[in-house]
Order: structure tokens, then C-alpha cells, then sequence
């Protein structure tokens, strides 16, 4: 495929970049490509793109409770005007939400089928973006995931996973929340489902995340046993992680019609491996592969 990629930069779109071997992958920059400002249209031509794939959002969780217009212009509006451009030039078109479409208010993880109800302006943005998304019934797809993280996270923060070591092999105190689950997702994992599930060409809502819900406390703990440091981590109460936008208590996603497809993720722990994995190959060799 000759695919158009937005927010290549990214870390699940530079794992697309690095993983879709066999496609053609156009990648323009954020400068030259703008998702809530660049001629959709104009874009796909351009580009002669036979499938468009979004991985850009405005993804700030706390700043979109400020600035709940930008929020809405690029995670909705912006969504939508590309799902129009794509059913228009009958080009599939595949764009990434999120977890916090559901309030936490759950003990299981969430399907497709379950109702969703987001307590933030980022979940309230991007649950609208779907909607706009799949109203059409065009040939779209739209995956919710959750909790990414990848080799190519900025360097300047770091991933979860990197923070946790880094802290304890400084010995320093950690302190984890032990009350929220999730599903933490690798990104190399994720690439490699979207492009399966593309090639089943069944348009829909998806849900794509390593499997097993799991609290961010035991998450950290397996990252640093899979990482062989023996270190303590303190278990903290979400009600002490101060910040400005709500986030459900319990997101775990379930890849119901995934599976019903045939398409599997691996687990969260076996995420975090591949992750130290990857990560460990990539310093040893300095290279990216990326196009």
C-alpha cells in the first residue's frame, strides 16, 4: 500500500514507519502536514495515497480542560474533515482514540459494545471524533488503545517504563499508583496489529491493547524485575496524583472483535519485554529503520 501517514513523528507512527515494510510509507512532518490545518483533499492527492492513517491528536490530557476549542478542532473537526476527504476519494482511512472514552467506572475491561460516558475534555473530544468518524459507514476504521508507550518517546521525557528504571537505578523513592488499571499498550505491538487488521478490510470500532487489565503499580514492578533491578516502589492512592483532567480509575480495554477476527495482541507483560528488548537492540545498533 502507498500509505499517508499523520503524526508519523510520533511513537506508534514511527513504529509504523519502521514495521510496515512492505508499504510505501509518506510521513510529512508536522510542519508540512498539519491535522487540524492542512487541505485534506489537496493531501490525499498529493500524496496518491491508498490509505490514510491518523496518529495525530491534540493528546495533552490536563491542557485540553483549558483549552477545550483546540481540543475539539483537532481530536473532532479535523477528524472529521479527513473521514470526509477519504470516503470522498474512497480511500480508507484508519484514526487512533483512546481509553478515556469510559468513565473507570467499570471492573472489567471495557468492549466495543460497552457504553461509553468520558469524564474529561480530552475523552468528551476524541469520543466525538469517533462518532463523526463512524456515522458515515465508509470505509474507516477507528481503534481505541490505551496507555501507549515506545521506543521513540521524546528523549527529553522518556517513557514510563524508562522513567522507573532510571529513577531506581539512582535509588531513588518511587511512588506508583496502585488504584488505576489500565492496559498498557507497546507501540511496536499495535503497529503490527493495524496492519493486519487492515488487511481484513472490516471497517468499524476496535479496540487494540496488549491484554490484561493491570494497575500502573504492578506494571512498574514488572518492568523492573524484566529488567533485573531489585528495587522498592511505593504504592500511592490516585487520589494523590494531583492533575488537572479526571481519568477513569479502570480503563482496560478488551480486543473483543479483534479476536473475533482472529487477530491477537500479546499480553501487558509480554509488552514490556519486547519493549526492554527493542530498546536494548536499538542502543546496541543506533539505528531507527525508520522511512
Amino acid at each position: 500500500m502507498k500509505v499517508l501517514l499523520i503524526g508519523g513523528s510520533g511513537q506508534l507512527g514511527r513504529e509504523i514507519r519502521s514495521r510496515w515494510v512492505s508499504d510505501t510509507i509518506v510521513a510529512p512532518a508536522h510542519a508540512e502536514l498539519d491535522l487540524a490545518d492542512s487541505d485534506p483533499a489537496q493531501w490525499i492527492e498529493k500524496s496518491d495515497a491508498e490509505i490514510v492513517v491518523n496518529c495525530a491528536a491534540f493528546h495533552n490530557v490536563d491542557v485540553c480542560e483549558s483549552e477545550p476549542a483546540q481540543a475539539f478542532r483537532t481530536n473532532a473537526l479535523a477528524v472529521d474533515r479527513w473521514a470526509n476527504a477519504c470516503a470522498g476519494a474512497d480511500v480508507p482511512f484508519v484514526t487512533i482514540s483512546t481509553d478515556y472514552v469510559f468513565d473507570g467506572e467499570s471492573d472489567q475491561p471495557y468492549t466495543e459494545d460497552d457504553c461509553d460516558r468520558p469524564i474529561s475534555v480530552y475523552g468528551a473530544s476524541k469520543r466525538a471524533g469517533e462518532s463523526l468518524v463512524l456515522r458515515r459507514e465508509s470505509k474507516a476504521f477507528v481503534v481505541r488503545t490505551c496507555g501507549v508507550y515506545g521506543m521513540y518517546a521524546s528523549q527529553s521525557k522518556g517513557t514510563f517504563i524508562d522513567r522507573i528504571i532510571t529513577q531506581a537505578r539512582a535509588g531513588e523513592t518511587i511512588r506508583v499508583v496502585s488504584d488505576v488499571v489500565a492496559s498498557p499498550t507497546y507501540a511496536g505491538h499495535l503497529a503490527e496489529t493495524l496492519r493486519a487488521l487492515i488487511a481484513t478490510k472490516r471497517h468499524g470500532l476496535y479496540h487494540a491493547c496488549n491484554t490484561g487489565p493491570v494497575s500502573w503499580y504492578d506494571f512498574a514492578a514488572k518492568a523492573l524485575e524484566l529488567a533485573g533491578i531489585e528495587h522498592p516502589i511505593e504504592p500511592i492512592s490516585g487520589r494523590e496524583w494531583k492533575a488537572a483532567a479526571r481519568r477513569p480509575p479502570y480503563s482496560a480495554l478488551a480486543n473483543a472483535r479483534l479476536e473475533q477476527l482472529g487477530i491477537t495482541m500479546p499480553s501487558w507483560d509480554e509488552g514490556i519485554a519486547a519493549y526492554l528488548r527493542d530498546s536494548a537492540s536499538l542502543r546496541k545498533t543506533g539505528s531507527s529503520s525508520l522511512r
